[in-house]
């Protein structure tokens, strides 16, 4: 058997699916949906409308009215209900049609898509699944240490819609080189497990002394992060940032989505610090909103990078990329019929990537910058 060794390789890309992943997706956080009116949130290819009725919890209906198609988003919460700007009808959480208050009746069709919510850590959540079926009861949204203790600060919290399939963000979960690259990292430690319906990515970074920061501030040292998704869209990471004084500040990030339709999605992500005797209230909600607006440029580099790139199902790899394979056969379980899910898609994988190679390419690039960075001071001195 002979090698063609000047074949050229071809990238092979499908379609995105039209499918929405099934599982829990975060809609954003309940502040922003407490305020007696309702909200109008794109999503999984239709428009939903948001309200909290005066029984307190938070509802989401297919915001199109079953009756002449209304946008109940451009309505009014009446008491316990929504009511359709169009004709007035109005609908319960539950998805039934309450009361027509120019009619005798309702009639026995009058039902709505009521949306499975979940109401945690101060985030508003619902269930999607193309089946039908309810949540089983061991797909959770795990409690979040901090979410509601006076110990941390509140969410501070960014929204911003991708242009792209959601599958790109997936990626990141096992591409340590792009940190390097992209977000001016330095990777020293990264490993990966997928296991059920979470995939976790163990990571550990070392400052870059060719990327200076403020002489006036404590000097980074790196970071330590544990990251995992629980289930297609809601990551949390314990995000630990280390100093030369001060300690660590621990704190944790939250990097989650949902579908606006095939080609589109909305990114969110928010984070909150915790508290201590030399980081008071106000001090702690600065950092969190300094940090947080860090992140934001790193989710920035991305959605630059997504804009022009082009999808591709048989990506290229070498020897020191990450397990993008079985990364993606892991998200498909989130894209067939419950029955349809096989175990190497749910099974326990681990993948220690061997980083030796790329920090030893990386550090003599840091090197080169240095030297050229003391170069041009000495030039322009």
């Amino acid at each position: 058997m002979t090698t063609v060794q000047n074949e050229v390789r071809r990238i092979e890309a499908d379609a995105a699916p039209t499918r929405f992943a099934r599982g829990w997706h975060c809609l954003g956080l309940i502040r922003d949906f407490s305020d007696g009116k309702p909200h109008s949130i794109r999503a999984f290819g239709t428009k939903l409308v948001v309200f909290r009725g005066s029984g307190g919890k938070l509802n989401v209906l297919d915001a199109y009215c079953r009756h002449m198609g209304g946008d109940l988003s451009e309505g009014a919460v009446k008491g316990n209900e929504i009511a359709c700007p169009f004709h007035d009808w109005r609908w319960g959480g539950d998805g039934r049609c309450k009361q027509i208050p120019y009619s005798k009746r309702v009639p026995l069709l009058a039902r709505t898509q009521a949306w499975k919510t979940l109401e945690q850590d101060g985030m508003l959540f619902v269930w999607n699944d193309p089946e039908g079926n309810a949540p089983p009861a061991d797909v959770t949204i795990p409690r979040i240490e901090g979410a509601d203790s006076d110990e941390w600060t509140d969410w501070h919290w960014y929204t911003t819609v991708v242009n792209t399939n959601c599958r790109e963000i997936i990626d990141n979960v096992v591409d340590m080189a792009h940190f390097f690259y992209i977000h001016g990292s330095l990777p020293t430690y990264f490993k990966n497990v997928f296991e059920g319906p979470v995939a976790t990515q163990y990571f550990k970074s070392a400052a870059r002394a060719d990327l200076k920061g403020s002489p006036d501030k404590p000097k980074s040292l790196g970071t330590t992060s544990v990251a995992s998704y629980h289930g297609p869209s809601f990551m949390i990471d314990d995000l630990i940032y280390h100093y030369d004084r001060g300690g660590d500040q621990q704190t944790v990030l939250i990097n989650c989505h949902y579908p606006i339709d095939e080609n589109s999605f909305v990114l969110m992500y928010g984070i909150i610090v915790k508290k201590s005797d030399q980081l008071p209230a106000d001090e702690a909600m600065k950092l969190a909103i300094g940090l947080g607006d860090w992140v934001k440029v790193g989710f920035e580099q991305d959605v630059a990078i997504w804009r022009s790139k082009t999808r591709i199902d048989n990506p290229l790899l070498c020897e020191e990329d990450g397990p993008v394979y079985q990364l993606r056969r892991w998200y498909e379980q989130f894209y067939v019929d419950a029955a349809d899910v096989k175990p190497e898609m749910v099974d326990r994988f681990e993948f220690e990537l061997d980083t030796t190679r790329p920090v030893e390419a990386w550090q003599r690039q840091i090197d080169e910058n240095i030297a050229r960075q003391a170069e041009t001071e000495k030039a322009t001195s």
